[in-house]
């Protein structure tokens, strides 16, 4: 193992030994956290190699460690002294350890830290801050603490200011102020940064740390901050921040990329990920295993005072919500009702190539909505094995992405193919009535099922080109849609959904509120304003016929028959 030694033998290889306990069992962790583990591990096995030009360096890796230990102190609660626990020796010895074999620089430009509330994430931010500004090397140095709001930012940057504050030593160094802290020393300043804020260009970063991440609607502060880093040598932004309540947004793209990345199904070898959370099989009410998202459990948070605080809030819809996200860290929807939740949606992850489905019997369904707002159409496909595909299709008029309400990434989705922007202030079915057309010559299209508010014309037209009997007209009440609603439930808790990881449809998804009434039938409706939810209720239309077809294969003339047989026609 290529590794270099720090002098205090009592810190010695502490980083690694937090990776190899893991890895053994002798510390509860996550799969997540296992397989960072084991990723470290793996990456002594290489280091310095052809392939991987990247030694991990123990002296290194401690100087921030021995810098925040020595320096500064808690502003808030019972302690007077800050102790590095291991699973943060883990985290900022791997992110200031491994370099570059030849250079020295740093190999890590990002890193994800994902954990629940309470775990001193605020504590360690003002501790690094502190260290980039003054003992990273680098002159003129600039430290962002970002995050959604100024409000928020400052949260951290206050944290920087009592520190000061509380250590001798920091006091004679810095020169806090009220919109920045300055390090004369190395012409060096912390500053905090947000979406929000007037100004954004100009700025130099060196070190940029984003709070609570899952607040962030769009990357327009990370893309500046990015933008921001090309004239340093070894720039760090790094991600802190407990699980949310909605399925968009680059939190979820960052999550979903670390698993990808700590599964070897894709490779990063500049980003580092410490995910904390209870895995999948685990129970909530088991307390044993709420150490897996709180590894600071023990130090900065009592057991017992947990506990007390989940038996008292877990029957109560909001406050259990609050608690499975905040403490347990566990991706949630801030409404008890909402359709489906991370693990369901996630559990669909599927992929089938469309081309492989040519000449396939499917079902369309299409919800027009206000012609200034999304517009949606689907096939969706009846599997030989009980899965269904859906093949989602929208449109949004230029005028609302202008307005970008959402903050959605509506041009990325365009490039990727999961959504058309038309010119004007409205969608023009044309649209629409096009893609029905140019599907149909692709796939064996059985009937386009539809809401008949606004559509006479589009109807109109898809009669006149597929005949009288090509459309369906959906009643949109609980006797035919609440049946379909609950198989569509049933199919996604099964895991027999495939819609290829769409994300716009995902977004949809995402925005499903389940609207019961006092019979028990099941209605769709949408968790706010801009949560739009016109896919899914294109998809919901579409499987009111799918799924009479599914317990009938053959009827109607229909022929199910799987992949594999319609590749060899």
């Amino acid at each position: 193992m290529a590794i270099r030694t720090t002098s205090n033998p009592s810190k010695k290889l502490l980083t690694t030994q937090y990776a190899q306990d893991v890895v053994d069992g002798k510390i509860i962790a996550c799969k997540k956290v296992r397989l960072a583990c084991q990723r470290h591990l793996n990456d002594l096995e290489r280091a310095g190699t052809d392939e991987f030009p990247y030694i991990f360096d123990e002296k290194k890796g401690h100087r921030p460690i021995r810098f925040i230990e020595k320096f500064c102190k808690p502003s808030q609660g019972a302690f007077n002294r800050l102790v590095i626990q291991p699973w943060q020796h883990f985290i900022i010895g791997s992110l200031y350890g491994w370099v570059h074999k030849d250079t020295g620089l740093r190999r890590f430009k990002e890193g994800l830290i994902f954990v629940a509330r309470k775990n001193g994430k605020t504590t360690i931010v003002s501790g690094l801050s502190l260290y980039g500004a003054s003992k990273d090397g680098e002159n003129g140095a600039r430290v962002y603490q970002l995050a959604n709001s100024m409000k928020q930012a400052r949260l951290t940057y206050d944290e920087c200011k009592a520190m000061i504050k509380s250590s001798p030593s920091l006091r004679a160094h810095f020169r806090p102020l009220r919109d920045a802290i300055y390090y004369d020393a190395t012409n060096s300043k912390i500053e905090p940064q947000a979406s929000d804020s007037e100004k954004l260009d100009g700025l130099n970063c060196h070190l940029g740390i984003f709070d609570e991440m899952h607040e962030y609607k769009d990357y327009k502060l990370i893309n500046v901050i990015k933008n921001s880093t090309g004239a340093r040598l070894q720039p760090l932004i790094l991600y802190i921040t407990t699980a949310g309540y909605q399925l968009d947004g680059p939190l979820m793209d960052y999550y979903e990329k670390g698993a990808d990345v700590l599964e070897g199904i894709i490779q990063d070898e500049r980003t580092f990920y410490y995910m904390a959370e209870l895995d999948e099989e685990d129970s909530v009410d088991d307390s044993s295993t709420w150490v897996k998202a709180n590894p600071n459990l023990g130090v900065t948070i009592n057991l017992e005072e947990m506990i007390e605080d989940w038996n008292r809030r877990k029957h109560i819809p909001a406050e259990r919500t609050d608690f499975l996200t905040k403490r347990l860290n566990l991706f949630q929807f801030a409404d008890e009702e909402s359709a489906f939740d991370y693990a369901v949606i996630t559990k669909n992850d599927g992929y089938i190539d469309p081309e492989s489905l040519v000449g396939a019997p499917c079902v369309g369904g299409f919800d027009l909505s206000a012609t200034e707002d999304f517009t949606s159409a689907c096939l969706e496909f009846p599997l030989a094995d009980g899965r269904v595909f859906v093949l989602s299709y929208s449109v949004i008029p230029e005028k609302k992405v202008k307005l970008d309400n959402e903050k959605l990434p509506y041009r990325e989705w365009e490039q990727e193919g999961w959504l058309t922007i038309c010119p004007g202030e409205y969608v023009d079915y044309k649209y629409i009535y096009n893609w029905f057309v140019g599907m149909s010559k692709k796939y064996s299209i059985q009937k386009i099922c539809y809401d008949p508010a606004n559509a006479y014309r589009l109807v109109q037209d898809l009669k006149a080109y597929g005949g009288e009997e090509w459309t369906e007209v959906t009643r949109q009440g609980a006797m035919t849609l609440s049946p379909a609603f609950k198989d569509l439930k049933e199919l996604m808790l099964d895991g027999k959904v495939v819609y290829n990881n769409n994300p716009l449809f995902r977004w949809y998804l995402n925005n499903v509120k389940l609207k019961p009434d006092t019979k028990g039938n099941w209605l769709p409706t949408k968790l706010s304003r801009y949560r739009k939810i016109d896919g899914f209720s294109a998809w919901l239309n579409a499987h009111t016929q799918t799924m009479q077809l599914m317990t009938q294969p053959r009827a109607g003339g229909v022929e199910f028959v799987s992949i594999k047989e319609l590749r060899g026609r």
